[in-house]
């Protein structure tokens, strides 16, 4: 997968370079800030970009939100070594497709960038359970916009994406085919006018789901 990093400290862009290329990853650039970020992103147009959380003039979830706005389809996963709810939420809302922590083990790093090939979401442990602790706090003080959109079929499908089950393992839950699982994503994604997965878990939270 062509991949562009994001970090301003040099030591950890080389020794993520490292890990990735042994693993099959191919490494197009690397950036140091979120300016020359976009640029290397427009000369390259990467498959998947890395982005450090925390840089100085522009940081990574505005970096994030200015990549989308041009290319939407852009895969971004934050990194950080920060758990913070608000940083993992605006990162979710600027359209970044997951959310790691830079301290995790190489294999458990490793294998939730390749979940994100399939079409997974990928979170560091522990921090789906603080999305919905946040969720939780704001269900009263927010509106429940587009809950009765969905129909029962696809509220009980969210539940389960919801649950950290594969697509896969959710058609094998509802004994319908993977591919009818990915149809009823994307009619969800549309109605509730979400741009990827990651903002679709997001918003199963708020509604309590």
């Amino acid at each position: 997968m062509k991949t562009l990093l994001v970090d301003d400290h040099a030591l950890f862009l080389e020794g993520m370079r490292s890990l990735l290329t042994a693993n099959g990853f191919e490494v197009a650039a690397t950036a140091r800030n979120g300016a020359e970020a976009l640029m290397q992103f427009e000369m390259q147009r990467p498959e998947l970009v890395l982005m450090d959380l925390q840089m100085p003039e522009m940081d990574g979830i505005e970096t994030t939100r200015q990549i989308k706005k041009e290319y939407p389809e852009a895969k971004i996963v934050m990194l950080t070594a920060v758990e913070d709810e608000d940083s993992l939420l605006a990162a979710l809302k600027a359209g970044a497709e997951g959310y790691l922590l830079k301290e995790m083990e190489p294999e458990s790093f490793l294998r939730q960038l390749a979940g994100l090939a399939a079409g997974e979401t990928p979170l560091a442990p522990g921090l789906a359970g603080r999305l919905l602790r946040e969720f939780q706090q704001q269900r009263q003080r927010e509106e429940a916009g587009g809950e009765r959109e969905l129909t029962e079929r696809q509220t009980e499908l969210l539940r389960l994406i919801t649950r950290g089950l594969t697509y896969k393992e959710v058609a094998d839950r509802l004994a319908i085919k993977e591919v009818t699982v990915k149809y009823h994503v994307k009619e969800i994604l549309g109605k509730l006018r979400l741009a990827n997965k990651a903002q679709l878990i997001a918003h199963a939270y708020k509604l309590g789901l």
